[in-house]
């Protein structure tokens, strides 16, 4: 197994994983770098794992969740990021204040999701994961996978829409 190739390309979705639950950019980095070396030390006994990627992701949420319980955080807005912004010279400043405040309803409509809720469909959605993979990862049945997806995605759409109506 070499390191480079096979387990440091996981980083960014074991990153995202982390950050999904746990709402707080420096703690996901922390969990990324405790399940990087964490990788490296068992790197010998790797090679039995059928599925890598499952076994990283399956980690960063254990590690996640545990940091959680232990600390007692309440989970924060994310904070986006100037590189992952649209081209903000271009907008006018009603197009950037609609567009910010559409990213914070999403955002605090996600975190209020409850944590299985919000890590499958971060997995399936946004990691374009299979509902097969979501179950090894999570650690429930793919039936168990496809309601939590149809409650978070139904949570999702009525929380936006009233957010929309209320306008």
């Amino acid at each position: 197994m070499d390191f480079k190739r096979d387990i440091l390309p996981l980083k960014d979705i074991i990153f995202r994983t982390a950050l999904r639950i746990t709402m707080n950019r420096e703690e996901s980095e922390d969990i990324v770098q405790d399940i990087l070396l964490k990788l490296w030390q068992q790197r010998d006994e790797l090679e039995t794992v059928s599925n890598l990627e499952a076994f990283a992701l399956t980690s960063a949420r254990n590690l996640a969740i545990d940091r959680i319980s232990k600390h007692e955080q309440k989970n924060i807005s994310l904070v986006e990021e100037t590189h992952d912004r649209e081209d903000v010279w271009q907008m006018s400043a009603h197009d950037c204040m609609e567009r910010d405040e559409r990213q914070s309803n999403i955002a605090s409509a996600i975190a209020t999701l409850p944590e299985k809720q919000r890590t499958v469909l971060q997995l399936r959605d946004i990691e374009g994961k299979a509902y097969k993979e979501i179950a090894e990862i999570i650690g429930i049945t793919e039936s168990d996978v496809k309601v939590n997806l149809f409650r978070a995605r139904g949570f999702l759409k009525e929380k936006l829409n009233f957010l929309k109506r209320d306008k």
